[in-house]
């Protein structure tokens, strides 16, 4: 026994006619008298043969030699009932037209002639010997067989020939249906593979592109993808704007549009963050800018977004209005979000090349201040004390009481460098950080400045606040500190500064180092920044963002300075400094 994927409809056929003509049966037997329990039981035979062939039917099941042997029951069923209901005599005497059509369903026109010769036969061979006088009536009912076998026959060819043509046109669609499926997995792997396989922002976009034709239009014919007037493109955020990152189908005027993303599909999909079906794409009010799109009715967009990071949109467009079906929106949808992954981690190679680079621009720039450092401090007194203990070892050859007084001021200014140095290496490395924290840090600080530079640094910490901060941020916010009040120190002329660190809102901190100095015109200094050899604010505001912090500064001539830093302390202070309009 056999198991198939689809039913035969032969057999189906069969049944159906084994059903009508044990109807005729019970029919002819009741309108001749003779439905009698002697007479009936081949049929209750037939009635349980033709269950099994349904049970087998509906679970696609065939026997070994299933349609000789459906011949060869259905033929002799049909003989017993002939001899049972009285041959040629009975009211049933047209039995021997089911082995007929069962052999016209399963052999066709050969099997209708193989079954009438049968018939035929049996008819005439019971006439022969146990009826002669109905000789003529056995002839008779042979030639209605060969009619009804000839005509059966011809019938069940031509019906045959057209359900095997359906069949096999229902196989070949199904085949296509599971090439084009095949194709789009296909398309689907490689789109995966080489999305994770590279990290340029080209490649990724026109890898999506490209990837999304092939899957759109998994198509034997390769010039039929290239034909498809398929339009698409990327749309990527930049300085505010949408701008063309990858397109196809896109004239030269077409890739240099920008769009705002305020209004239409582009302000619907990135209101809502879901991929978007639109009908009329051609009469957007941004998108129907673009000449490609003109041409083209329905159009798909697919928010590239991953949390709060919303990168810009990817959008597809065809003149087909039913084009987008549900199983190729799926697909888009699939390509999309791989585009998505791949994007982001072009965008974090990007910023990790970036962070880099930054990073030896930060060196760089600590050793080129620790030069100056060096050069401006103890450099210059080292070189005053070795002119002055020149002029020591002179005067001490003519006035002894003004060599030793000289020796004195060389002490203080060796005393003095040796501070210098000191507090030069706790700002490279303070190691009371690592171990006591910030608190003693900063103060520890503030004593050295006081002790060095006379520079009177008030600092008032939240203990608190600060056990809440991993080692790694007070680190960024003792170097913070350290370069705000070092430029206050230089720059401010200011008698006294204040470093406060406490709570500003729920998960937020708010750093503050002020000065009464002489203060300065912001607006004016920013504009000439980039002409000035300094890097104090550069750096502040680097390392502001290193704690994902928002730098404020406040100046003015005579008034003093103000060094705000909002520091948030989790992710939804985070997301509330960086995104105020969500709050």
């Amino acid at each position: 026994m056999r198991t198939y994927e689809t039913p035969y409809v032969a057999d189906w056929f069969a049944i159906s006619l084994r059903w009508t003509v044990m109807i005729g049966f019970v029919v002819s037997l009741a309108l001749g008298k003779g439905l009698t329990l002697a007479v009936f039981w081949p049929i209750i035979v037939m009635i349980f043969w033709n269950m099994g062939m349904t049970v087998l039917a509906s679970l696609n099941l065939r026997l070994t030699f299933h349609r000789h042997i459906s011949l060869a029951v259905d033929f002799l069923l049909s003989g017993v009932f002939f001899w049972a209901q009285g041959g040629l005599a009975g009211p049933a005497a047209w039995t021997g037209l089911l082995p007929i059509f069962s052999g016209v369903v399963y052999f066709e026109l050969f099997g209708g002639l193989l079954a009438v010769v049968l018939s035929a036969l049996l008819v005439i061979v019971y006439a022969l010997f146990l009826a002669p006088a109905n000789m003529l009536i056995a002839m008779e009912w042979s030639g209605i067989y060969a009619v009804v076998g000839l005509l059966f026959g011809f019938v069940g060819k031509q019906t045959m020939t057209r359900l095997r043509f359906s069949r096999q046109k229902w196989l070949d669609a199904e085949e296509k249906k599971r090439h084009i499926q095949g194709e789009r997995l296909r398309a689907i792997y490689e789109l995966t593979s080489a999305l994770t396989t590279t990290l340029s922002y080209k490649r990724v976009l026109d890898s999506a592109l490209d990837l999304g034709y092939s899957a759109l239009n998994p198509n034997p014919d390769p010039d039929a993808s290239t034909s498809d007037p398929l339009v698409s493109a990327v749309l990527l955020f930049h300085g505010g704007q949408l701008t063309v990152g990858s397109a196809r189908r896109f004239t030269s005027a077409d890739s240099r549009v920008t769009f705002q993303g305020n209004e239409g599909l582009l302000k619907k999909v990135f209101d809502e963050g879901e991929p978007t079906f639109s009908k009329d794409i051609s009469y957007d009010p941004e998108l129907g800018r673009v000449i490609a799109f003109r041409n083209c009715t329905s159009g798909y967009c697919f928010p590239l977004r991953s949390g709060f990071n919303v990168y810009g949109a990817m959008i597809f467009a065809h003149p087909d209005p039913d084009y987008f079906s549900p199983d190729r929106q799926d697909l888009l949808d699939i390509i999309g979000r791989q585009a998505v992954v791949a994007i982001q981690n072009a965008r974090l190679y990007q910023d990790l090349v970036e962070e880099k680079e930054r990073m030896i621009e930060v060196h760089e720039e600590a050793r080129k201040k620790l030069a100056r450092d060096l050069h401006d401090g103890p450099t210059q007194s080292v070189a005053a004390m070795a002119m002055r203990i020149n002029i020591a070892r002179r005067m001490m050859e003519k006035d002894t009481k003004m060599a030793v007084e000289e020796l004195s001021k060389i002490e203080e200014l060796a005393h003095r460098t040796t501070k210098e140095i000191r507090h030069m290496l706790f700002t490279l490395r303070p190691l009371i950080l690592e171990s006591q924290g910030l608190n003693a840090a900063l103060n520890s600080m503030a004593d050295k400045m006081r002790e060095t530079y006379s520079q009177n640094v008030i600092v008032e910490v939240d203990d608190n606040l600060t056990n809440q901060m991993e080692m790694g941020k007070q680190g960024v916010i003792f170097y913070i500190i350290e370069e705000a009040v070092n430029n206050a120190r230089k720059h401010a002329s200011a008698p006294n500064i204040w470093v406060r660190l406490h709570p500003f809102q729920q998960g937020m901190a708010l750093l503050e180092i002020q000065d009464d100095g002489v203060g300065f015109d912001t607006e004016a200094v920013n504009k000439a920044y980039d002409k000035r050899s300094s890097l104090g604010m550069v750096n502040l505001r680097e390392r502001t963002e290193l704690v994902n912090g928002v730098l404020n500064l406040q100046s003015t001539p005579g008034k003093g300075t103000n060094v705000s830093v909002y520091i948030p302390l989790t992710d939804e202070a985070a997301d509330r400094l960086h995104h105020p309009k969500s709050r």
